[in-house]
Parts: structure tokens; sequence; C-alpha cells
């Protein structure tokens, strides 16, 4: 054999090697840094400092939560062949969050990727900025105008369910507000009608939650992270690719439905073209058009971005409705106080309410807000750092650290939030947040990577808790002592959040 081509043959494994040797001596010099950081005892060579987090979805995160306490402001976790950091000060946030070198998101969420694929939660990159581009106009003040009748509508239909149950000692609220919230986005960023008449639509929404609960026991098994090990040792293996299936066919139905009437249309070259005349543009008409007219995104990739959509614009929304309804059980004041405002701002509550009048709800907003300080919808946010970092405590965290950013601890953190369980609407007005860390309130994220649909989903809770607070008076049921949170994609609880609901007179 000629030795040229001997060299052909061997040089690619050559470099090959080198390349695996190379990533093998960062993981091991990463590894042994971190393993110095401040964290839980080590609990064995397997399962290192994890051991002793517990086995099940809320025991993990009462410990992950106690860590946070005990170790402010960083702590490190490593188990099996895993490494990873979480940072609890603002200070540090901004590090990370701030710099969009680090928008690669960590390794936990390749748990979700049979699922969202590359769609704007978990892509980064030079695929992430196009599609973040071809989606912000969707979301600009001037589409949200007119998504606000059809929150109108849903509410509407919501407080008709409410009052068919309220007559029962509770009512189980996440279940009721996941229906309207999933018709919500459907109807406006897709521009589909849902009406949940048939099993294909129950199955889907069922299919959402079952997805979160096999998230959670990987989580959990962290040897079921890779796709050998999940094979090997996770009995809902093969349940995890049916519950995909469902939810991709669901979507696909969706995009196929609206590509039958879709009605062409130019993308803008200028964000400000989309707002020209009357007609709303969806999500999907945006996607549709990129792909038509100027071929940046296929078909799949209108499934990733919709299947992304689908699950952050109706779950993240329904979790924080259904905390924020049982803070206000518990709080009669602000309730009442809440009321009183609807009553000043609108005058004769049968009306339906404006944009405008929206925009005016100064105290339900800070309601809102610290609805979600409490109770973030995401809880976490992961991060892969795209260079060596040095934090504001002092370490050093090289380059490919995996970095958990834990927003629910730090919304928690005393020095930040005085009296930080205490439910308190007056922390949000302006003289009180003048002073207060930019990144120490963080519950769409922050920097580039913030959560592009926030001001929608405000607009949304809005609108749903004026339909509710005009017509029922709520009393608790469950309180904040008696919750369970759980470790998910996004923060649940144990059981599903009750609430009474008492038809005003």
């Amino acid at each position: 054999m000629p030795i040229s081509l001997i060299y052909i043959i061997l040089l690619p494994l050559v470099f090959y090697l080198i390349n695996k040797i190379h990533a093998l001596y960062i993981y091991i010099k990463n590894y042994v840094i971190v393993q110095k950081l401040p964290g839980p005892p080590r609990g064995g060579i397997i399962m290192g400092n994890s051991a002793g987090f517990g086995k099940t979805a809320e025991a993990v995160f009462q410990s992950v939560t106690q860590a946070a306490k005990e170790f402010y402001p960083i702590y490190s976790v490593y188990a099996v062949h895993l490494t990873s950091v979480c940072i609890l000060s603002p200070e540090d946030c901004e590090l990370v969050l701030s710099n969009p070198i680090h928008n690669e998101k960590g390794f936990i969420y390749k748990l979700i990727q049979k699922w969202l694929q590359f769609g704007l939660l978990t892509s980064f990159g030079a695929k992430w900025q196009t599609r973040r581009r071809i989606l912000t106009p969707a979301f600009h003040f001037s589409i949200l105008q007119q998504f606000v009748s059809v929150f109108n509508e849903q509410a509407e239909q919501l407080v008709e369910t409410l009052s068919e149950e309220c007559s029962k000692s509770y009512v189980k609220v996440n279940s009721v507000l996941a229906q309207f919230t999933l018709k919500t986005i459907s109807e406006t960023a897709m521009g589909i009608k849902l009406e949940f008449k048939n099993k294909k639509d129950q199955a889907y929404k069922k299919a959402v939650h079952d997805i979160g609960e096999m998230f959670a026991y990987r989580v959990i098994h962290p040897w079921c992270f890779g796709e050998i090990g999940n094979l090997i040792f996770n009995s809902s293996f093969f349940k995890e690719r049916k519950t995909v299936k469902i939810l991709h066919e669901f979507t696909r139905e969706v995009i196929e439905e609206k590509e039958k009437n879709f009605v062409d249309t130019d993308l803008p070259k200028e964000e400000h073209d989309v707002y020209k005349g009357k007609k709303r543009l969806a999500m999907l008409d945006l996607l549709l058009s990129a792909k038509k007219n100027e071929g940046i995104i296929d078909n799949e990739g209108i499934r990733e971005e919709v299947d992304t959509f689908m699950f952050e614009g109706h779950d993240t929304t329904t979790t924080a409705l259904s905390f924020m309804l049982m803070l206000l059980a518990n709080n009669k004041d602000v309730q009442e106080r809440i009321y009183s405002e609807l009553v000043e701002i609108f005058g004769d509550l049968n009306k339906k309410p404006t944009y405008n009048e929206l925009q005016n709800l100064k105290y339900l907003e800070r309601c809102i807000k610290e609805s979600l300080r409490l109770y973030p919808s995401v809880f976490f946010i992961s991060r892969n750092l795209g260079e060596d970092l040095k934090t504001a405590s002092g370490y050093l965290l090289p380059k490919g650290t995996q970095v958990f950013v834990h927003i629910y601890a730090m919304h928690r953190n005393p020095d930040l939030y005085p009296d930080p369980e205490k439910f308190d609407p007056d922390r949000f007005l302006p003289e009180n947040c003048q002073h207060r860390h930019p990144y120490a309130y963080i519950p769409f994220s922050a920097g580039s990577r913030n959560c592009i649909g926030q001001k929608f989903a405000i607009l949304e809770m809005k609108v749903v808790l004026c339909a509710i607070l005009r017509k029922f008076f709520l009393e608790p049921v469950d309180t904040p002592q008696s919750i369970v949170p759980i470790i998910d994609i996004i923060l649940r609880t144990k059981d599903e959040i009750k609430v009474k609901f008492v038809p005003r007179d």
C-alpha cells in the first residue's frame, strides 16, 4: 500500500483521537476544579455529592433549595460523568446572562430535545439569532393589542367553566387553566382554534404533563441522561417516544391546517412593516413567510418553533396563574384591593377591558410580579460557559462548565427581599425597586436570551385575573405551606393547586 494512502487513512483517525484526548483532559481539569467548590458532601464515587439529594422530585427540589441557603453564593453538584455549578447571587447571574458568549444552553435541555429539538429555547449561535429575528415581531405591542379580544373571549369561557364548578368545595385549577392557556396560545400565536371536544386535543394536554414527569425522572436518575443509559435503566423509554410522537403529530396538524389557508405575504425587512394594516400576523404566519420567501426555515424548523411556543406559551402561564390564584385566596386584603382597582379603572365590570385599560392596572401588575417572584414558572436556567469566568465571589469557573441559575432560591434571598416568604406586592413600587440589583428579579430570564413572550404572558394574566375576580371571591384551600413544589421542566406542585370560588353578589 502506498505511503500516501496510509497517511490519508490514518491522519483522520489520529486527529480524531487527539480531539478525544483533549476533550477528556479538559473534562478532568474542569471536574477537579468544580469539586473544590463549596457544596454538599460527597456520597459516593458514582453519585458524587448528588447522592444526598433524594430519590423523588419533591426531595430533590427541597435539597437543592436547602443547598442554596447553606452554600450561598455558589455550590457544585456532580454525579456519574456530569458536573455543574449553581450560582445564586445577582452579581454572578449578570456575569453569565449578560454575556452572549455564554448563550449556549446547558446539557439539561438535552433531556427535552427529542420533543423541542432545536427551537428558540434550545438552539444557539446563528440558528438562534435567525429564529429570534423571525419571531420577535410577533410579540410587538401593536400585535398584542389585537390579541386582547381573544384573551377576553377565552376568559369568558373560563369563567363559565368555573361557574359550573363553584358549587364544589374546591376546584383543581391547573387543569382548568391549562385548557384556557392552550386555547389562547393556539388562537393568537398559531391562528388556530382549539375546542378540546375531541380526543386529540385532550391527548396533547396530557402528553405535555407526561413529558414533564419523564424529564423529572431522568433528572433524579443521572445514569439515564444518555440515550444508552435511558434505554437500559428507564422503564419509560418507549413511553417517552410515544408521548413525543403525540406532541409532534399534534403540532404538525396545526401547521398543516394553517398552511392550507395561508395567504402569502412578504416577510418584512423592517420590523415596523409588520404592523401596517389591520390584519393580525400570527407567529405561524411569520414562520410560513420565512419559509416561502427567504427559505431560511423548513417544515421541521417550523415544527420546532411551534412545539416550543405551544409548550412555553401555555404551560408556564398555567403555572403562574395557578400560584397567583392560590396567593390571592390566602391574601384577602390584596384580593379586595385588586377588585377596587378594577371598579376604579373599568367602572362597569361587565365591560370587556381594552389594551390601554389593562396597562393602567398598576396594582394588579405588582401582584403578578410578586407572585412570579415567589413562584417563577421557570425556576432555573442552565448555560454552558463559553469562556473562563471569574465569579463576583472570586471563584474561577473554566470554559465548558455547566452553570445553573437557581432563580427560585435567588428570589427568596432575605438580603434581597426582606421577609422573603411574605406576599407583598408593594416590593414592586418604583421607590422600592430603584436600588435593587437589575438581575435580582428574573422570572423571564435576562440578557439577550430573555423570554420573547413575557409581555404576552403578563397581558394574558391580567385579562384572565380581571375576568375571574370580577365574578368570584377566592377562598383558600391550599396554602403556601401546604403545597409541595417538585422538580420538573417548569415549577409544579406534587398535587394540583386547589382554590374555592365563591360567586360575588
